[in-house]
């Protein structure tokens, strides 16, 4: 005759049901594994952003951008401008890119610095002069020169100047 399976039996094969169904929704929510040795096939997410740093100036994004508008439009208006160190050495970096574009002069170039500099007349004085004063100069268009710390909270200030 044959043999009945015990209630061990049922309660041992509901467990492994249990955690068969388990392994399967588990995998479900596991983020997709990339199987490619090629380190030109992985993902952004993936990348690393090594020397990737910007300064924050403990602002919102926003007023991030506003502020280093403004203050381009000023050295390239003024040739000279008064500002902390930290705000100095973060906006260097965007006045060169102007210049370079103003060097280039291409109808492209001159849209770009339009949407980024605030001054219309500006830009196109900009686009006047500097091929002729930068014109052999490869980058390095500013100049950042440390002075002496601010009076109420001892901040550490810089003048930014062009070359």
């Amino acid at each position: 005759s044959p043999r009945k399976p015990s209630a061990d039996f049922f309660s041992m094969r509901a467990v492994v049901l249990l955690f068969v169904a388990f392994l399967a929704s588990a995998s479900a929510f596991a983020p997709p594994v990339q199987l490619s040795s090629s380190p030109l096939s992985s993902t952004t997410s993936l990348s690393m952003r090594h020397g990737k740093r910007m300064a924050k100036l403990g602002l919102p994004a926003d007023q991030r951008k506003a502020l280093m508008r403004s203050l381009t439009t000023e050295v390239i208006r003024h040739g000279r401008i008064k500002t902390t160190l930290v705000r100095a050495k973060a906006v260097r970096k965007h006045v060169d890119h102007q210049i370079q574009l103003a060097k280039d002069g291409s109808l492209h170039s001159r849209r770009q610095s339009m949407g980024f500099i605030y001054d219309k007349q500006l830009v196109h004085a900009l686009f006047e002069n500097a091929p002729e004063r930068y014109g052999e100069r490869n980058g390095g268009y500013c100049r950042v020169l440390r002075t002496l710390p601010r009076q109420g909270d001892n901040a550490a200030m810089a003048v930014l100047e062009l070359v």
